[in-house]
């Protein structure tokens, strides 16, 4: 018979805190004893991107204005923004070696984009500083009222060529790399062509491809962040080991009915995926991860209905993240066909509404953590929880990076730092 799982208690508590060395984390009446030592940063822990980096412009409102209107900000800040350089400065926070390759201006904003990563611990060495143009900038509006966020983007001119990094610079750029990411950015203003590898018969005409040759020759395992459809992810998907998608992503690129008959259909369509996760916001996330061993007598379920019985298993209680994960199964999606895995519900924190602020860059958040996990060799059943978690961090603030957790971070203790299995009544 199909099991549904849950998180083991030890990870859903209400509050934390110190005595001397050891840190308690307490789950209701019930504490759960803990070493304030902290876990050892991965050894293998570089992290290569190739994807955006700019200035964001973000300016706080009492609500969204309508057409027309005159309206005065009640806060405003100037702060590094792009996917790949907010993913960035979160995984160095939690204690990666990030490089990132990307285009900038010698403006004064460049200069800014610059200096806020390296800061961060970000290696900046690899990106290209044009001669004029201008660096990428996204103005923000943040709804205070319904705390959502409005971007209009302005790309940086002029785009990167592939020319601009060379095979020596590749082979710096991988080496000791534990795992490449892409935010897909580059196939939009990186596809003129200059360059032409050949692999597998298919040719690759961007940075990404230049970059992806190189990873799969050293066999580094690929993440691609699927925010919405772009021109040539196909190419990135396709080699893909791991993917990230937006909340609408699924059913754009599949045509599918559902998120889950989606999530289905991604893995049958991208037999190198090991997992797929789509991000919910508040509502947390899905994640469907493909099996390796075929079991025969596995039983065969609809992923849809496989989804509802997961839902009736979630404790709307917890405020920490937690998830609920099936047992192994042969998942259907009707029209689509089946892939034997396990589908896994990962909740979001309950922020208090007075504590959300901004959630600009929760998902960049989001895929930091879980860079974090796959270099730490995280168990998915830890990532999860730890990825929301981190993500929530960020909604506690205004912009991408001004929330996100240190390594040190007490709320990130039952994760990174040495647990005793014993309860402390």
């Amino acid at each position: 018979m199909l099991s549904l799982h849950t998180f083991p208690n030890a990870t859903l508590w209400h509050s934390t805190f110190s005595s001397s060395s050891t840190t308690f984390t307490r789950l209701g009446s019930t504490r759960v004893k803990m070493s304030s030592e902290l876990l050892p940063i991965p050894e293998n822990r570089v992290v290569v991107s190739v994807g955006a980096a700019g200035v964001d412009f973000l300016a706080a409102v009492a609500a969204y204005p309508k057409p027309d209107d005159k309206i005065r900000s009640t806060s405003l800040m100037v702060q590094g923004g792009g996917n790949a350089g907010n993913t960035l400065t979160c995984a160095s926070r939690l204690g990666l070696s990030p490089r990132l390759v990307s285009k900038v201006a010698d403006d004064s904003q460049g200069k800014t984009i610059l200096k806020e990563l390296e800061a961060d611990g970000v290696d900046t060495s690899f990106l290209v500083v044009a001669e004029g143009g201008n660096s990428p900038f996204t103005y923000i509006i943040v709804d205070d009222q319904t705390k959502t966020r409005t971007c209009i983007h302005t790309p940086g001119y002029p785009p990167m060529q592939p020319e601009e990094l060379s095979s020596s610079t590749l082979v710096s750029l991988l080496d000791g790399a534990r795992i490449v990411y892409f935010d897909g950015r580059w196939h939009e203003t990186a596809l003129v062509v200059a360059k032409e590898k050949r692999m597998n018969s298919r040719e690759y005409h961007s940075i990404n491809g230049l970059l992806l040759l190189q990873a799969i020759r050293k066999n580094i395992p690929i993440l691609v962040e699927a925010e919405r459809v772009r021109e040539g992810q196909d190419d990135l998907l396709e080699l893909a080991d791991y993917a990230v998608c937006s909340a609408k992503f699924p059913l754009a690129w599949t045509g599918a009915p559902s998120v889950p008959s989606a999530l289905v259909s991604m893995l049958l369509r991208l037999p190198k995926l090991k997992f797929v996760i789509v991000t919910l916001g508040e509502d947390g996330c899905l994640m469907l991860e493909r099996s390796v061993e075929e079991h025969p007598q596995e039983e065969e379920i609809d992923v849809d209905r496989l989804l509802e019985l997961l839902k009736q298993k979630k404790d709307d209680q917890p405020t920490f993240p937690t998830y609920i994960s099936s047992s192994v199964a042969k998942l259907r999606a009707n029209g689509i066909g089946t892939v034997t895995g396990r589908l896994l519900v990962g909740t979001a924190e309950k922020i208090p509404p007075s504590e959300v602020i901004d959630s600009t860059g929760a998902g960049d958040a989001f895929i930091g953590a879980v860079l974090y996990s796959i270099c730490a060799n995280m168990p998915v059943e830890k990532m999860l929880p730890f990825a929301a978690l981190v993500a929530a961090a960020c909604c506690r603030a205004m912009g991408a990076r001004s929330g996100l957790p240190q390594r040190t971070d007490p709320r990130l203790a039952s994760f990174l730092s040495r647990g005793d299995p014993s309860l402390v009544k």
